[in-house]
């Protein structure tokens, strides 16, 4: 078979699963269109993907595809258990990003070698926007196009590189001294979003935030931006990222996308590949029994860390609201487990307990009528185009812009506004899973995002444009 005129692109991810899946899908997308895939994840990562990925049944729909990886700096005696924000600290500093950056080049310098006709030179590199510093050097150094993809929504993604470039202008702290109630109310005065954004909706400073505005300010240097949103949920901020980027392609939502393009007559359907852990599918027999729309679905994502003063006030809070409830509750997550009888009884009576769900089919099951979540952009996205009112506790990074959009600009959820209180959350969850008004607005919105992935629609129409001028890439010698 010939491939001298097929793309070959190296799709490198940040090493979180938010993260991979997104960039997983866009992949086995270009991948479906003829691409051919260099997939590279972090040692650690691609065994656990490894691990959960039928490999003959993929590779008979992605025959084209490979997976490599690289370290990810961090010595290999280190566990990497738990929560990935237990040990993130350790994935960005200067000398586990410089391992990376060198082992990075090493496979790049192996990959231009080859000269038989399975595997030519990349013709592009398509990065994850928090990789950019690892990429831009070899790019720069073998003159090949590099496309960002950014696994935030179009709003944050805007916010962060008005940040950082605020911040490398030495400006102030957006964050003002002032106190608690006016920090609230006060506008951060983000360019676009003045009447949207207060001070305490910017992405909290964790420790990491030197480390987001570095990597944003190098992932402006790339010549096209890949976003996993749709144009008509984000249309003005999209306007505005393309006055920074040649090309912005908004091809979102990515994995109804990737559903609607990608068929399979083989038993393991490809949309279940990429995965990091195993699911709990006792959970969909469950729902299966409930009544429609009747089940608040809870989980906070790969990331947040509930002390155990947070896990029993949010229990209380759902068995007292007397609403039926699947909660995700990671065993790595629960620093304790002295769990009060009341709380047994009442979880037996209307709840489920998993350690982790296929979400995708969780929210997309009709007795799930609302979704209490961080607010992770892909937990979003994924509620969005399924029509599912949201309850929102964020907590980092951009899970404060994401909640403010969903309840103040979508108007299809509620923010908590960082209350796990008991009694807040019995009274927020009853009013999440009765307000008819949420629910119009969030089935408004998933009717939108449904247009978007058809042949007429933006992110269909995006991801032919994006498929165009990847075919026109090559390395410049």
């Amino acid at each position: 078979m010939e491939h001298s005129d097929t793309p070959h692109i190296l799709a490198i991810p940040f090493p979180a699963e938010g993260h991979i899946k997104p960039m997983f899908n866009l992949a086995k997308l270009l991948s479906h269109r003829s691409h051919r895939i260099t997939f590279v994840n972090t040692h650690h990562n691609h065994n656990r993907l490894l691990q959960f990925t039928d490999l003959p049944s993929f590779h008979t729909q992605f025959p084209d595809f490979l997976f490599a990886s690289i370290t990810d700096g961090i010595p290999s005696d280190n566990p990497r258990k738990g929560a990935l924000i237990n040990y993130l600290p350790m994935l960005i500093t200067p000398s586990a990003r410089s391992l990376v950056a060198k082992e990075f080049r090493e496979l790049f310098s192996r990959l231009l070698e080859k000269n038989g006709d399975q595997w030519q030179q990349p013709s592009c590199i398509i990065v994850d926007g928090l990789m950019s510093t690892i990429v831009m050097g070899v790019a720069q150094e073998f003159r090949i196009p590099v496309i960002a993809f950014r696994t935030y929504s179009a709003t944050c993604t805007w916010v962060t590189i008005f940040m950082s470039k605020l911040a490398k202008e030495g400006a102030q702290q957006l964050r003002s001294n002032q106190d608690a109630e006016n920090l609230k109310s006060a506008s951060a005065n983000i360019p676009g979003l003045e009447n949207l954004l207060r001070n305490c909706d910017l992405p909290p400073d964790s420790g990491t935030r030197d480390f987001i505005f570095e990597e944003t300010l190098a992932m402006t240097q790339a010549s096209a931006i890949i976003l996993n949103t749709f144009e008509q949920l984000e249309p003005s901020i999209i306007t505005k990222l393309a006055t920074i980027f040649p090309k912005v392609y908004s091809i979102g939502p990515l994995h109804t996308l990737c559903k609607t393009m990608i068929t399979t007559n083989s038993t393991s359907s490809p949309h279940k590949d990429g995965r990091l852990r195993k699911e709990d599918r006792s959970c969909i027999t469950w729902l299966d029994h409930q009544k429609a729309k009747s089940v608040l679905y809870v989980s906070f994502g790969t990331v947040v860390n509930l002390s155990y003063e947070q896990l029993m006030e949010f229990w209380h809070g759902l068995v007292n609201s007397l609403k039926p409830f699947l909660w995700v509750i990671q065993k790595e997550l629960i620093i304790q487990k002295n769990v009060p009888i009341e709380l047994e009884i009442g979880t037996k009576e209307r709840g489920f307990l998993v350690n982790w769900a296929p979400q995708e089919e969780v929210l997309a099951n009709p007795a799930v009528g609302g979704f209490l979540t961080h607010c992770g952009w892909n937990s979003t996205l994924e509620s969005i185009a399924e029509g599912v009112p949201m309850l929102c506790w964020p907590s980092i990074t951009d899970q404060t812009v994401n909640s403010r959009c969903v309840s103040e600009q979508w108007k299809i959820g509620l923010n908590m506004n960082g209350s796990c209180d008991r009694f807040v959350v019995e009274n927020m969850v009853r009013d999440i899973m009765e307000n008819e008004d949420l629910m119009r607005s969030a089935n408004d919105v998933a009717k939108k995002a449904l247009h978007g992935i058809k042949e007429n629609g933006s992110s269909y129409h995006n991801l032919e444009n994006l498929i165009k001028d990847i075919s026109l890439m090559k390395v410049r010698n």
